[in-house]
């Protein structure tokens, strides 16, 4: 019976520190024992699992799906939004909104922030982005040539020079076309000064936002025609493509897809992806699910942000393949 008595009384510090809110020294007073007694008696009562932490999720977030996706794909954070329909311009918004979020609370001073140009949902999160009174970032750097089509290059150049005005960076751009005419042409734009020293900042980046794009190119990415050709894409998928990061080219196992268009991207590539501490995806869709699959098996993400259609996309597919297997 002694250890029974023994876990009333730890029961009822329990008890009294957590249900009705006093101060261990309140307690230590009223028992007659010491606050040093009070401390290790709470630690008790959690060994004895008298207390039990439980998180209750708040409505509208989903940390089962979120924890499938870290189990599934072995990335280190996933966030997924609620979204009450899937469809590609509603679900854009939302991921951006979390996105612009995450991206404000986690923010280190200092940081040299990465961001690809021709990404609609990259835009839709600095949109949503508060202006940082103490600025953070020390760079933002463009990691895709951003020159294409004048009537949505604007977009490109306003996504980079705009996060970089919100986190009090300095924005270094990247005034090239994302895809040259030729290896030859791209020689000579990499020639240009103001090229490289945005391209040398790429191994500073501590922080990468990406998007993650299908075979068939965006509108925003169709619209600035920094495109292949249709042939040419038939191509990469002839090879195994299944999407894109940056216009860098991977199959459905995650592993890159080099092809001559490959020599003709300026803009970072997937092993210079992999280097960077934190490297933050956004994408969601029906149309984009297969390209987000294989991009997460890149091992180059470290966190998803996407959507609830997508994520149970992800995880139920996943789960038939293995049963099947």
């Amino acid at each position: 019976m002694s250890r029974l008595n023994e876990l009333r009384m730890i029961a009822r510090v329990a008890q009294m520190y957590h249900l009705e809110h006093q101060r261990q020294a309140d307690i230590a007073k009223h028992l007659r024992i010491s606050q040093a007694t009070v401390s290790r008696m709470l630690k008790r009562a959690q060994e004895e699992e008298i207390v039990r932490t439980t998180v209750v999720s708040p409505s509208g977030t989903y940390a089962d799906l979120e924890a499938d996706l870290r189990r599934v794909f072995g990335i280190a954070e996933a966030i997924v939004v609620e979204c009450t329909e899937d469809r590609d311009r509603a679900i854009m918004t939302r991921i951006g909104e979390a996105a612009a979020h995450f991206l404000e609370a986690t923010l280190q001073p200092g940081e040299i922030i990465g961001v690809s140009s021709w990404s609609e949902t990259i835009l839709k999160m600095v949109d949503n982005i508060h202006p940082m009174k103490s600025g953070k970032a020390k760079f933002v750097v463009q990691t895709l040539g951003g020159m294409g089509d004048p009537t949505v290059q604007f977009h490109a150049n306003q996504l980079t020079t705009r996060l970089a005005k919100l986190t009090g960076a300095e924005a270094h751009l990247l005034n090239t076309p994302g895809v040259a005419q030729s290896r030859e042409a791209k020689l000579v734009l990499l020639s240009d000064t103001y090229v490289r020293e945005t391209m040398d900042l790429f191994g500073k980046i501590t922080v990468a936002v990406v998007g993650i794009g299908a075979m068939e190119p965006s509108g925003m990415l169709a619209r600035s025609g920094n495109v292949f050709t249709s042939r040419e894409l038939a191509a990469v998928e002839e090879a195994g493509g299944v999407g894109d990061m940056s216009l860098r080219f991977f199959d459905a196992d995650g592993r890159s897809v080099k092809t001559p268009l490959d020599e003709r991207v300026i803009g970072m590539t997937l092993e210079e992806l992999s280097t960077i501490d934190r490297v933050i995806a956004l994408a969601g869709g029906q149309s984009k699910t297969r390209a987000i699959r294989g991009a997460l098996r890149t091992g180059v993400i470290d966190l998803l942000v996407t959507d609830k259609f997508t994520a149970e996309r992800l995880v139920s597919e996943n789960n038939q393949q293995e049963a099947a297997e």
